[in-house]
């Protein structure tokens, strides 16, 4: 199904701009006969959306579970998530440096004096304390982090479970197994729902386009432009540092994340790519007790398509203001984001409240906030990619490290996969040299 897939990925894209922009064009702006057309494609994104959330948690759930206790030992743990972390800092700094540096390059906003005509709306600055993220780690129902799907607290709960699993040995064997069982069944499950992502696809975009149409991203077109050729980069670098660890085989890689990077530009949603993506790490030779580990941690704390955007719109909402910064500033909000951009898992409208709560820590018009959200989806479609190639790359990067990255298979093979950890498991279908 792999090759069709894409296939059929790409064509429900190119047939969703097409349906989106005839229907934009027949109906007069404003129009309820678009705006129901509109929102009942949509309801075919909905529905994948649901189907996916139906999947993450019990996946996440199980493959940390059975990766965390198949390292043995808390010093591997410990030696993984610290690289991981470490990798993760690096990887921000260069996001959120990399948008600052390209935002003050096209300074895209210089000169617009924009007048904000469109309401901010509802944004969760409330919640955005230290105080609140701190609590949002800690679950206080492993029942309730599953049925609201937050990562950070399954997380949490899955390293006390897998590193207690390992402390009391063979009488967690069962639940060892069972967890092993789960995420066989998670994968299976989702490879029916993929089947239906063409339509999902389809929906998205045809949504989008019949309500904004094209001509918003010609209004917008210097911004959005610059940003996507900043994103472009964001992967060329990405992609580097991780040809240093990989060689070759990170072109390998970006063949193997195709399908899960479709699905997360065109939804604009990571949830969407998550299950794909494990499984297709589990193709490409990454054991799944590094990827049940560090993917969900990446999510949480690994979003540099989000990290980016966030300083590039901070500026470009000063630029549009005619608010000078100084250079010394612009390194302070770099280490604001830096901090910031880390507390943003389970917030609504996550980017945009790191934003707004920039803005107001200096200083700058809050209300600027409203030039963001007529191309906010489009944005934030090229985002949501980035931060699954800079997953996908840590992931990769963190298992070579540890001398773990085993034989890839075929990308496009049918079967799905079970949580392999040796090179001899879970190896069916073409067989490539590990350093290609």
């Amino acid at each position: 199904m792999g090759r069709r897939l894409t296939l059929y990925i790409v064509i429900a894209m190119v047939a969703g701009i097409l349906t989106g922009f005839a229907l934009n064009r027949a109906y007069p702006a404003g129009d309820a006969t678009l705006a129901s057309l509109a929102d009942t494609l949509k309801l075919l994104p909905e529905v994948f959306l649901h189907l996916i959330k139906m999947i993450i948690a019990p996946l996440i759930l199980a493959t940390l579970v059975t990766g965390i206790a198949g390292m043995g030992d808390s010093s591997a743990l410990g030696r993984i998530g610290g690289r991981a972390l470490g990798w993760f800092i690096t990887a921000s700094l260069i996001s959120i440096g990399l948008g600052l540096l390209l935002v003050n390059l096209f300074q895209p906003g210089v000169g617009l004096q924009f007048v904000p005509a469109t309401p901010v709306g509802d944004l969760a600055t409330a919640d955005f304390t230290l105080r609140h993220f701190v609590l949002e780690i800690f679950p206080t129902s492993v029942f309730e982090a599953m049925a609201k799907n937050n990562v950070l607290q399954i997380l949490v709960f899955s390293l006390f479970g897998g590193v207690a699993l390992s402390a009391i040995g063979e009488k967690g064997a069962p639940l060892v197994r069972g967890a092993e069982a789960l995420a066989t069944l998670m994968l299976t499950i989702t490879d029916y729902v993929m089947r239906a992502a063409p339509f999902a696809v389809f929906g998205a975009l045809a949504s989008v386009v019949a309500t904004k149409g094209l001509s918003i991203i010609v209004t917008y077109g210097v911004f959005v432009s610059e940003f996507f050729f900043g994103l472009l980069l964001l992967w060329v670098i990405l992609f580097s540092l991780g040809g240093i660890f990989l060689g070759k085989r990170v072109l390998l890689l970006a063949r193997y994340i195709r399908e899960p990077l479709l699905l997360a530009f065109s939804t604009a949603s990571s949830e969407s790519a998550l299950p794909k993506l494990f499984e297709q790490l589990d193709r490409f030779g990454v054991p799944r007790r590094i990827s049940g580990f560090v993917l969900p941690l990446g999510y949480s704390f690994n979003l540099d398509g989000s990290m980016m955007y966030t300083s590039f719109a901070t500026m470009f909402i000063a630029q549009a203001y005619g608010v000078n910064l100084s250079m010394g500033q612009q390194i302070a909000m770099l280490l604001t984001l830096m901090v910031t951009s880390k507390g943003i898992a389970g917030v609504p409208r996550a980017s945009l409240v790191v934003i707004a709560a920039t803005l107001t820590q200096f200083g700058l018009p809050l209300e600027g906030i409203a030039l963001l959200l007529g191309v906010d989806t489009f944005l934030d479609m090229g985002r949501t990619a980035t931060n699954v190639v800079g997953n996908a790359v840590a992931t990769s990067v963190i298992t070579k490290w540890e001398g773990m990255l085993q034989v890839p298979m075929d990308p496009d093979a049918v079967e799905a996969l079970p949580p392999h950890d040796t090179p001899e498991q879970g190896r069916r279908g073409l067989h490539l040299d590990p350093e290609q």
